[in-house]
């Protein structure tokens, strides 16, 4: 199932790909599936399933007595252009989300939300506690994340954690190394979930400040 699963979906990147090379234009007809089939080296399902895709992300269109046509230029994924986006852009977006995430969850959080942010605390003191830089990443991250989905709002909550992506990478490779870091900013993610227990929107909003200057 996995291996049928990508299969599919390398199709319909396959498409894609040649949708934003111009081989497929907007307005027109993609090939029929047998001919779909031959080209990509696929069998019918896996064709299907890719259309199939691509029409629910509304690249394809399915037109009675007509075909399946191209409807739009596929954009980029999320994931792919943060990727290779500038460091700084990504940080200063990323500020903004914070900013808005930590003052929607001192008004949203609920106790059982409360709890996993500080379960994903203390995981972090431990983590800093026996040197784990990986784990000290880990634990950060999920507390981090932990909060956006204490605001209450999805939306945000999946933005943030579409840049978990390049905060994970930053700590892989731009942070200094050991957990140094981390353990100098543990008493502002204390600052930070007390803040958000207590329903104190200044001090969370003024706490998110300091910590993302410092880049923690």
């Amino acid at each position: 199932m996995k291996q049928e699963s990508r299969l599919f979906e390398q199709v319909s990147g396959k498409i894609r790909r040649d949708i934003k090379d111009g081989k497929f234009k907007v307005g027109e007809k993609i090939p029929s599936e047998p001919a779909l089939m031959e080209l990509y080296n696929v069998g019918r399902s896996t064709v299907r399933e890719a259309i199939k895709s691509l029409t629910l992300s509304g690249i394809l269109t399915v037109q009675q007595g007509f075909g399946t046509k191209v409807n739009a230029v596929p954009t980029e994924p999320i994931e792919q252009r943060l990727r290779s986006s500038n460091f700084e852009e990504i940080n200063q977006v990323r500020a903004l989300l914070e900013q808005e995430i930590v003052r929607l969850a001192t008004q949203n959080r609920t106790d059982s939300d409360l709890q996993i942010i500080h379960d994903a605390l203390e995981n972090r003191k431990k983590a800093i506690e026996h040197e784990l830089r990986a784990e000290c990443t880990n634990a950060d991250i999920e507390f981090h994340l932990a909060i956006a989905r204490a605001s209450g709002n999805r939306v945000l909550a999946d933005l943030y954690e579409s840049f978990t992506i390049i905060i994970r990478d930053f700590f892989a490779k731009r942070a200094p190394s050991g957990i140094s870091h981390f353990a100098m900013s543990h008493h502002l993610h204390q600052a930070l979930f007390n803040a958000i227990q207590q329903s104190d929107t200044e001090t969370a909003s003024a706490t998110i400040t300091t910590i993302l200057n410092n880049n923690h």
